[in-house]
């Protein structure tokens, strides 16, 4: 479990034409465990993720307030290249949700955002002592290929999308529309008790369909605690 904050920074030309800069709160869990799939070298990972964002224009005369709510589940091949060092590699099925509003805007106030993808995704790991401490670097990066996203065309209002119904507007994604990727780079401390966990976080969303661009950047800085779980079979 992982909490964080940092800088956002964020256009959306359906809004304003302007880029919003700004700070975000946000969290993370993530789950991994190995499976007994290809002799125990594939791992089943879960991530849940959430920001809220505030930010404002350059001028500092209108701001927006955001929200977002991202999963992502999926399997990872590992291998051991040297002691204490592995790659991983595989396939993610995510989708997102969020919201952006705009206080000074009274036609069209508001954004919604909704995507589903497949994603590739890679990473490392190492493992080494400092003394008698034991730590774990871990870097991952998670790459949407294709999938479907929610885009209004220009000067379209939710009144009309109401009316007309919305599957006009949900599109292909992919990375010449919408190129987007997260970054997670951590370092775990293994103490007596409990493992710390610290990372930064680089995430990238954006689209650019019916003559509308959006991109949402940030950079967090994470904290939270790892938990270790043994499952054991029982019995009869």
């Amino acid at each position: 479990m992982l909490v964080g904050w940092g800088r956002a920074s964020q256009l959306d030309t359906y809004l304003s034409p302007m880029t919003y800069s700004g700070w975000q709160i946000s969290f993370m869990t993530q789950r991994e465990r190995m499976t007994h799939l290809a002799d125990h070298h594939i791992s089943f990972q879960s991530t849940l993720q959430g920001a809220f964002t505030d930010t404002d224009n350059p001028a500092g005369t209108a701001s927006y307030l955001g929200g977002r709510l991202a999963y992502d589940a999926g399997w990872h091949y590992h291998y051991q290249v040297l002691p204490g060092f592995d790659l991983k590699g595989g396939a993610l099925l995510g989708a997102d949700v969020g919201f952006l509003y705009n206080d000074r805007n009274g036609n069209n106030p508001a954004q919604g955002r909704f995507s589903a993808d497949v994603s590739l995704s890679a990473g490392l790991g190492y493992s080494f002592n400092v003394k008698k401490l034991h730590m774990r670097a871990a870097y991952q990066a998670d790459l949407p290929m294709m999938g479907l996203m929610f885009v209004p065309e220009f000067g379209e209002s939710y009144y009309e999308i109401s009316e007309a119904g919305a599957s006009h507007d949900i599109l292909f994604a992919h990375p010449g529309n919408a190129l987007s990727l997260r970054q997670l780079l951590t370092l775990d401390v293994c103490l007596k008790r409990v493992t710390l966990r610290v990372g930064y976080l680089c995430d990238v969303r954006q689209s650019n369909a019916h003559s509308l661009k959006y991109r949402d950047t940030s950079h967090s800085f994470m904290f939270g605690i790892v938990r270790h779980f043994q499952l054991l079979r029982i019995k009869d």
